[in-house]
């Protein structure tokens, strides 16, 4: 994929600044909203600032390194939390509804006999998991590249139903470890400064995940400018399906909102594969765990919400997704100096 610096719409970015700053406040005055608006406007070349076709599209998959105690919770609970998304009971389906975004679930690569049908479910499933990668690869090249691969066909397929913004979630037993692995793989960073607590771990599990962390990146030596290397060795399903996400949503001119840690270990082989694709990202918040910073710093992306989160599932994208509708409301909605026949400065 080649992304055009032509694919930022300077002209209309302009367009919405001006009318911005013939609105009835002091120029600037509603700071980061502003710059919001501009942005989406950057990104779509749109400058009505309507988004009403939202969608939270949450990657799921099962990861061989979980069973190293690298979490608190049984790998188990990965299905179980697809059927709960399903059924709309997950936290991100609630916080989606009252943004106005539908929930699309995607098995990446749950350990399980298979889901019933379901009109949110997509199954690209490329197997039951990935492998221990504490013993070797967690997947092979062919598969890395797959995945990525049905990752773009599910933006393809939502973008044939309509779809203005992607929000990106997952969800995963043990996916804040191979999330870790490919940041410290990625930004050459030491295990300790990337890797968090992930569900709750104390410090002795903790420091026994930094441990799994820098002995499988030394077992497996992944090539730091080969992103799909990365990803094969210490990756996981349903980050490479994100990678993809990230990368057909990009080309399309679809804002992509990320959510916290392991949505950024995504956007940063995203990022890796294709430098300009970080144009096209916004980061919804700054998650508890110790590498977002680290990866948002180096994405050049800066969080709009701070707020203790570390759960995941794209809950923090969609607490995000009112403020672009306030954005666009601003826009739609608010007089300007003219037309209030307000004196300005």
């Amino acid at each position: 994929m080649t992304i055009s610096a032509m694919d930022l719409d300077v002209k209309a970015a302009a367009m919405v600044q001006g009318l911005l700053d013939r609105k009835t406040k002091p120029t600037g005055s509603l700071g980061r909203l502003e710059e919001l608006a501009v942005r989406l406007a950057a990104i779509t070349g749109r400058t009505d600032g309507a988004f009403p076709m939202k969608a939270v599209l949450i990657a799921v998959g099962d990861h061989g390194i979980a069973r190293k105690g690298v979490s608190l919770y049984p790998p188990e609970v990965t299905p179980q939390m697809v059927l709960n998304f399903l059924s709309g009971g997950a936290a991100i389906n609630v916080l989606a509804r009252q943004a106005g975004a539908r929930v699309v679930v995607a098995d990446a690569g749950v350990n399980t006999e298979g889901f019933p049908d379901h009109p949110s479910l997509l199954k690209l499933s490329l197997g039951r998991g990935t492998a221990d990668f504490s013993q070797g690869p967690a997947m092979s090249r062919q598969d890395a590249e797959l995945c990525v691969r049905r990752g773009r066909e599910a933006v393809a397929a939502l973008a044939g139903h309509g779809l203005d913004l992607l929000a990106i979630g997952e969800m995963g037993i043990g996916n804040t470890t191979p999330s870790a692995a490919l940041c410290a793989c990625l930004l050459e960073l030491e295990p300790e400064v990337v890797t968090g607590r992930g569900t709750g771990l104390d410090a002795a599990a903790w420091q026994r995940k930094v441990d799994v962390v820098r002995a499988a990146l030394e077992l497996n030596a992944p090539d730091k400018d080969d992103a799909m290397d990365c990803l094969a060795k210490v990756g996981g399903f349903e980050i490479g399906l994100l990678a993809g996400a990230i990368l057909e949503a990009a080309e399309r001119r679809i804002p992509v909102v990320l959510d916290g840690f392991i949505t950024g270990a995504a956007a940063l082989l995203a990022w890796k594969l294709e430098p300009k694709s970080a144009a096209f990202m916004i980061a919804s918040h700054q998650s508890q765990e110790l590498g977002h910073r680290h990866l948002l710093e180096r994405l050049g992306l800066r969080p709009y919400l701070n707020l203790d989160l570390r759960l995941g599932e794209g809950s923090g994208a969609a607490l995000f997704l009112p403020l672009v509708d306030a954005a666009g409301a601003i826009l739609k909605e608010m007089a300007t100096f003219e037309s209030a026949g307000v004196t300005d400065k």
